[in-house]
């Protein structure tokens, strides 16, 4: 006679097998996509780690950097290595939601029968980048709300799916400001992180005047498919999370809402803080994190670096704070002091 208690745990056994096996076949190919990126892409390697991560998440990225740090190279190169078809809209005052979503038109056969005709826009892509998309107006930037959390939109009455994976790499210029429209908190809770785009670094930049200043330049190859992706981001949500990662999480968060924190810097200068969708974000996060590294579970080492990136989009300073020179990352830090 078997052994129930024995029966029960093999399937266990054999499907941990397997994502062990799964986690280390895309690590290696990961860790490629990645030497890949950072040999085109200078000194930016925590951004090259996070936008990877927001991809395995399944999640939009928001790329905050002044003009000439290669923020469209990225998202191109990303396309180019990761095998998906990528699409650009320079977003403008004039921009209308018709020119991403698409629009109807009246066509006429040669029987004279009158129909209309979808003509799909360029949010019908994998990887669409929204350049300086906080300078188009509101209208049209929630055009895009549909879009990113339903990966579908709807025209004329119709829904038309996107393809899959669908993925929103947005741009903002902080410097700039005449001319734009700030995005609105739930677009802004839409995105999976917020990365600040820094210079970089005098070896970083010394390398990159070599590298694209001279006849040719480094191509990339591809070194995943759509399909490749998107195994990756279901094996992200089979990567078991510790209880101490969870606590970690939850703790972070919360503790960053001012109703219901004992942090006297949160009570005192954060108006509003993250909501479950943040708890959702980091979880997703650490997860993508540590398959990336190739590690079978995230740490609370994960949550740290990750905290920021995933907190300070959806958090605001009251007016006095702002006035005093308090920063969401200073308050974000102090949070971070609660788990470390």
């Amino acid at each position: 006679m078997t052994n129930p208690s024995n029966d029960a745990a093999a399937p266990s056994a054999a499907h941990a097998t397997a994502a062990a096996e799964s986690i280390d076949r895309l690590g290696e190919r990961l860790s490629t996509a990645r030497d890949a990126l950072n040999g085109v892409i200078f000194g930016q390697e925590a951004v090259i780690e996070d936008s990877l991560v927001t991809l395995l998440s399944g999640g939009h990225l928001l790329l905050i950097g002044v003009p000439g740090l290669a923020k469209t190279k990225l998202v191109h190169t990303l396309g180019l290595v990761l095998g998906l078809d990528d699409r650009r809209v320079q977003f403008t005052p004039d921009l209308m939601p018709a020119d991403i979503l698409g629009s109807e038109v009246l066509e006429e056969d040669e029987h004279g029968r009158r129909s209309f005709r979808f003509i799909r826009g360029p949010v019908f892509c994998q990887l669409l980048m929204a350049d300086e998309i906080n300078r188009a107006s509101p209208r049209t930037q929630s055009a895009l709300l549909q879009a990113m959390q339903e990966m579908r939109v709807s025209v004329a009455g119709e829904s038309q799916p996107l393809p899959k994976p669908f993925h929103v790499l947005a741009t903002q210029n902080p410097i700039e400001q005449e001319g734009t429209y700030p995005l609105p908190e739930a677009q802004l809770d839409r995105f999976l992180m917020q990365v600040d785009v820094g210079y970089p670094g005098l070896e970083a930049e010394r390398e990159m005047l070599i590298a694209t200043t001279g006849a040719t330049e480094e191509e990339v190859a591809r070194v995943l498919t759509p399909a490749d992706l998107m195994e990756a981001q279901h094996v992200v949500r089979q990567i078991p999370v510790g209880d101490s990662v969870v606590d970690a999480i939850l703790k972070l968060v919360r503790a960053g809402r001012p109703e219901a924190t004992d942090v006297d810097e949160v009570r005192r200068h954060v108006a509003w803080g993250p909501g479950p969708r943040a708890s959702q974000a980091l979880m997703l996060a650490v997860r993508a994190r540590a398959l990336l590294d190739g590690r079978y579970a995230p740490s609370v080492d994960d949550v740290l670096a990750l905290a920021r990136p995933v907190l300070q989009h959806r958090m605001a300073l009251t007016f006095a704070a702002r006035a005093d020179g308090v920063t969401v990352p200073q308050v974000i830090s102090r949070l971070c002091q609660l788990i470390a």
